[in-house]
């Protein structure tokens, strides 16, 4: 993990990481930091990534660069007023006829050449299409607002993690052992093709490769943002999972009554694939930086990646499929049906609900539970933003 351009002022990157509806816990945080800035105009993050619904928020806030506080106020106006018909199909005409191709293409091996999930993402495409303007990226940049914003997507030929990126012409790409950087003009087909959760989404054709969620297989999400030049990085996780819980520790009674169903299974697949790697990358440039700091900066080998990145991580203090299950009544008649057969409607199989469900009290909830969050800690927000005086925030509530 190497930086392109190596400076004494520090340039801080944003990360944000997937997890379908969980990422909007990303914004209460961002909504935190909104408020906690002296000028919420002033983009605080020149380098901004994004995998799967994180890659959304970013590219949310590189649209909205030149004006900040708005670009935060307008993604948490989206996410506060979500509803599931608003991501994918929730219908029953839609449901039966995804689940109906779904079955017929993964069973019968009928349509072969029209890639199927088994969700309708369609309306997504519509909800992105009408609230971004990509032209403000381009504007930010010249205006030297943001000095790049990047989303990573997996492609399935290639079995490449591709950073897509939007920035200035000084960045090179790169090439690591299968991960890629490639220049190029944002759209909402990268958007896509990044929050794309295998079998759930359907699959996204840019160029010549179909792309998935880019959260599989990227096995250092941080990578990227030194890539495009950031020396520290404020990692948004969407993990509830203790950071000082010591390896091997239990921290629940386990009882083997049951085996686990389809969604319990499900849920740790989905785990595996957002959280894992973020929270493995974190624990190695931690590892890193603690070996840079033994060796005098005139002695470090150059090109090696060894020069010390500050890291600040923001995750979920409450475990977010708990939050879930309270929300499940949310859910359309339809998939309650379509979900109850797997167990994804019960406590244990809450976890992929906590992916799924893209309703206002869900989201809601995140946002506050975010923002709270991210007020907690306050002090080290500001001495890594370099907040000099940071404000009295009154109220401290973003639903109040």
């Amino acid at each position: 993990m190497t930086s392109n351009t190596p400076s004494s002022e520090p340039v801080t990157g944003l990360i944000l990481s997937g997890g379908g509806a969980r990422a909007a816990y990303q914004v209460g945080v961002l909504a935190a930091i909104a408020d906690l800035l002296p000028d919420a105009a002033q983009n605080p993050f020149p380098v901004i990534v994004g995998t799967s619904a994180g890659a959304i928020n970013a590219v949310g806030l590189a649209c909205g660069a030149l004006h900040f506080g708005e670009a935060v106020r307008r993604l948490t106006s989206v996410w506060q007023g979500f509803h599931t018909h608003q991501v994918y199909r929730s219908d029953w005409a839609g449901v039966l006829r995804q689940a109906s191709r779904f079955i017929g293409h993964s069973l019968l091996g009928l349509g072969g050449e029209v890639p199927v999930a088994l969700l309708d993402s369609a309306p997504l495409r519509e909800l992105l299409e009408r609230e971004l303007d990509f032209s403000g990226i381009s504007a930010a940049v010249r205006q030297r607002q943001l000095r790049a914003v990047a989303v990573t997507a997996f492609g399935y030929e290639s079995g490449h993690a591709v950073t897509f990126y939007q920035g200035r012409a000084t960045i090179d790409p790169w090439m690591r052992h299968r991960r890629v950087g490639a220049p190029t003009r944002l759209s909402v087909d990268h958007l896509l093709a990044s929050s794309s959760i295998p079998l759930l989404f359907p699959p996204v054709k840019i160029n010549r490769e179909y792309f998935g969620d880019g959260a599989m297989r990227q096995s250092a999400p941080i990578s990227p943002a030194l890539h495009l030049g950031a020396t520290r990085v404020l990692v948004v996780g969407v993990s509830d999972n203790p950071q000082d819980e010591p390896d091997g520790a239990v921290t629940t009674a386990v009882q083997a009554v049951k085996p686990p169903s389809l969604a319990q299974i499900g849920g740790h697949l989905l785990n595996s694939t957002f959280i894992d790697s973020l929270e493995g990358d974190i624990e190695l440039l931690e590892r890193l930086n603690l070996m840079s700091k033994l060796i005098p900066p005139e002695q470090r080998p150059r090109g090696l990646g060894l020069n010390p990145v500050e890291v600040l991580v923001i995750s979920p203090s409450q475990p977010l499929d708990k939050i879930a299950a309270r929300h499940r009544h949310e859910l359309s008649a339809v998939l309650r049906l379509f979900l109850r057969g797997p167990g994804a409607t019960k406590a244990s199989g809450a976890g992929v609900l906590s992916y799924l469900l893209f309703e206002a009290g869900y989201c809601n909830e995140l946002i506050e539970l975010g923002y709270q969050d991210a007020m907690a800690q306050k002090a080290a927000l500001s001495e890594f933003l370099d907040l000099a005086r940071p404000p009295v925030v009154q109220g401290q509530s973003i639903t109040a």
